[in-house]
């Protein structure tokens, strides 16, 4: 699929923020076009109006913007697939989006809860048939709801589970994951290759010190003496180098910030490119540690 040639490569993913409308409308001004957003973040009415502002402006056509949603945990059964998808572009007030993806491999209690937990506070999972699922994301994509539909979370036996599924109609067209310099994903983004599935990676600036989700064992990623030394040169951050080190190898960036000034230095790494020695200094920086270990 062409699906991530548009806006070179890097896209801007919402959290649950109030400034999130002016940092979608700031992030498309500066030429993001490919926009990383879910239900669950509970912000799909300021990107679905960030968006539409934009283009009643002229500044873009709905054709331009890449939007990404996603299937919550809640979700999985076939029957709720195509109305939560619904739902979402209800929200969104469009009427597609560009890609739309199960958010993780394991389902949790269908209702209202998005987190569903016991009376000891554990979660309450749901026996989940990914193939079965599959089946009902093909059938929105056939609707004309999404057009690429893909996966996220996966590894390769769950992604074998989809590729080697009988009457498979379509692959997935990307897989998205953690994927930095601390966190490489060598064998995954080889598996991928291999079946033309887009590997998209989340967090690829490493995370917050936020111990509640995130693994703080690891340092922060952005501290890194390799990254800053191979910046100075470039007259670049160690952002900008960790950034231009993914697309590089193929690997779609989803850099999140609310911040002005870094939003469009984000963006301004495609005047620069890394040489083959510093590619691979980056990448014997691989810790194999993730930041979310999405322990639930």
């Amino acid at each position: 699929s062409n699906a991530y040639e548009k806006g070179g490569r890097i896209a801007l993913p919402c959290v649950t923020e109030s400034s999130c409308l002016e940092s979608v409308k700031i992030a498309i001004d500066t030429g993001y076009r490919h926009i990383d957003g879910a239900f669950v973040y509970y912000n799909e009415h300021e990107v679905g109006q960030a968006i539409r502002e934009k283009i009643a402006e002229g500044r873009i056509k709905r054709e331009d913007i890449f939007y990404c949603g996603k299937l919550w945990n809640t979700c999985h059964p076939p029957e709720l697939v195509r109305p939560t998808l619904e739902k979402t572009l209800k929200i969104l007030q469009l009427d597609y989006v560009d890609l739309y993806i199960i958010e993780l491999p394991m389902a949790f209690k269908p209702g209202e809860a998005i987190y569903p937990k016991d009376e000891n506070g554990k979660i309450i999972y749901h026996e989940t048939d990914l193939c079965a699922t599959w089946e009902a994301m093909e059938a929105c994509k056939d609707a004309g709801l999404a057009k690429s539909i893909g996966v996220s979370n996966f590894n390769r036996r769950q992604l074998e589970m989809i590729l080697n599924k009988p009457g498979l109609k379509y692959k997935p067209v990307s897989n998205q994951v953690e994927c930095h310099p601390y966190f490489t994903q060598p064998k995954l983004l080889e598996f991928c290759r291999q079946h033309d599935i887009v590997i998209v990676g989340y967090s690829p600036l490493g995370t917050s010190r936020d111990e509640t989700w995130v693994n703080v064992s690891s340092p922060p990623l952005l501290k890194d003496p390799v990254l800053n030394a191979i910046g100075k040169k470039y007259n670049k951050t160690a952002a900008q180098v960790a950034l231009r080190f993914s697309i590089q190898r193929g690997v779609v960036v989803i850099p999140k910030s609310f911040n002005p000034q870094r939003i469009r230095e984000n963006f301004q790494i495609f005047d620069f490119s890394l040489t083959e020695k510093e590619m691979k200094e980056i990448e014997a920086l691989n810790k194999n540690v993730r930041y979310v270990e999405l322990l639930m």
